[in-house]
């Protein structure tokens, strides 16, 4: 199959040549027919041919295990690993696997130490969990957490990097930024960003949780010492499928926080057995390559892309309100402002998650940012314009 030129259409979204976008695409997944699932990018959807997938993994596994785990096992993850590079850019000796990017993230810090007084940068908009490890990593050292302040919706690109430049200084140590922010939805210039720091010897580590998949991408292009991303998300491989790429400059001092047999003998060794563990996920991820060269990886961006802008712009109009930054710079998401005069809480937030859900059978996230409360949604090839129009008709009730 191969996809064409997206269009919209004011009844729902169709693909024009061989693939069709939208609807028809849900027969590809197991999601539950009653609820609207419009929240893809918090833990994904894994496509049934995948998951088939990775029962072969798994039966295979299971078939032999002394020799699936003294003799393939290896083999089978370096070429995967090899895969992936071609996907998401580099060599496969430079990618691992790793369970989510969250723990990539913590494997990078505990390999780098931070004298009393040194900084990391990121900004206000990084990913939670990621500003609880900066937080500790720092707290253990002495050192401290620079937040970069960014407004709430973001003009510019232009203000991110100029705010970013602006808290580059002597006593930086590493920079961790977003690709993709979770909770505004919001692509950062981060080829950009991390020359920045690159000019002044920072090594930076990118947190593309979102990007393997949303975007066209090639990890080590961008210039970064380290770049991690989700192939649960937007890539549809099996949960706790993710990856983590490596300047080779760098890898001699990263490796996996489990000690184990391969610790000492290289990068790909160390990350590649950490003990005995059910690898399927990792094993399905040219399955999940597959489907996504089977829709056209371009056409799938263009489709999710051209959704999330158009859906951003109806449920920011019907709302009165505004999308957390500019239509260029969403990917397959976005997040709209909500016009309720409610406490700006995670508390609420999650309530307001609970009341889409238990109402109105949508699962959509609500997050608190900047003082207000958004709604982030995601744009999918199994969604389709009609869909966000139901949301809209739900969150006009909260006025």
């Amino acid at each position: 199959m191969t996809g064409g030129t997206g269009r919209v259409a004011q009844g729902g979204w169709r693909m024009t040549g061989e693939v069709v976008f939208g609807h028809a695409r849900l027969a590809d997944f197991a999601l539950e027919p009653a609820t609207l699932h419009l929240n893809h990018g918090s833990f994904g959807a894994t496509p049934l041919i995948v998951r088939a997938a990775q029962d072969r993994w798994r039966a295979r596994m299971e078939a032999n295990t002394t020799r699936f785990f003294s003799v393939e096992i290896g083999p089978a993850l370096r070429a995967a690993a090899e895969r992936a590079a071609t996907s998401l850019g580099g060599a496969g000796t430079d990618w691992v696997f790793v369970d989510n990017a969250t723990t990539a993230v913590n494997a990078v810090l505990a390999g780098l130490d931070f004298a009393p007084g040194e900084e990391i940068v990121t900004t206000a908009h990084v990913y939670p969990a990621v500003r609880r490890i900066l937080r500790r990593a720092a707290q253990r050292a002495g050192a401290r957490v620079v937040e970069v302040a960014l407004p709430c919706p973001i003009p510019d690109e232009e203000t991110i990097v100029a705010a970013v430049a602006a808290a580059l200084g002597p006593r930086t140590r590493l920079a961790v930024l977003d690709h993709v922010t979770s909770e505004t939805a919001t692509v950062f210039p981060i080829a950009r960003l991390a020359a920045i720091f690159r000019a002044a010897g920072v090594p930076v580590l990118v947190d593309g949780a979102h990007a393997p998949g949303m975007l066209a991408l090639d990890a080590p292009a961008i210039g970064a010492d380290w770049y991690t991303g989700n192939a649960h998300k937007w890539l549809f491989a099996p949960k706790g499928c993710a990856l983590l790429w490596t300047a080779p400059a760098r890898q001699a001092a990263t490796r996996p926080l489990v000690v184990s047999h391969g610790y000492d003998d290289g990068y790909t060794a160390a990350f590649d057995w950490t003990g005995t563990r059910d690898p399927s996920a990792w094993l399905a991820l040219p399955a999940a390559l597959d489907y996504v060269a089977g829709l056209g990886a371009a056409a799938m961006r263009q489709w999710n892309q051209a959704l999330a802008r158009a859906a951003g712009a109806m449920l920011a109009d019907r709302l009165g309100t505004a999308i957390a930054c500019p239509p260029a710079m969403l990917g397959a998401m976005a997040s709209v402002r909500l016009p309720v005069a409610v406490e700006a809480s995670e508390a609420n937030a999650w309530a307001l998650r609970g009341w889409l859900r238990a109402s109105h059978g949508i699962e959509a996230p609500a997050v608190a940012v900047g003082g207000a409360l958004w709604i982030r949604i995601s744009a999918q090839v199994y969604t389709e314009r009609s869909d966000f129009d139901r949301l809209a008709d739900a969150l006009a009730t909260l006025a």
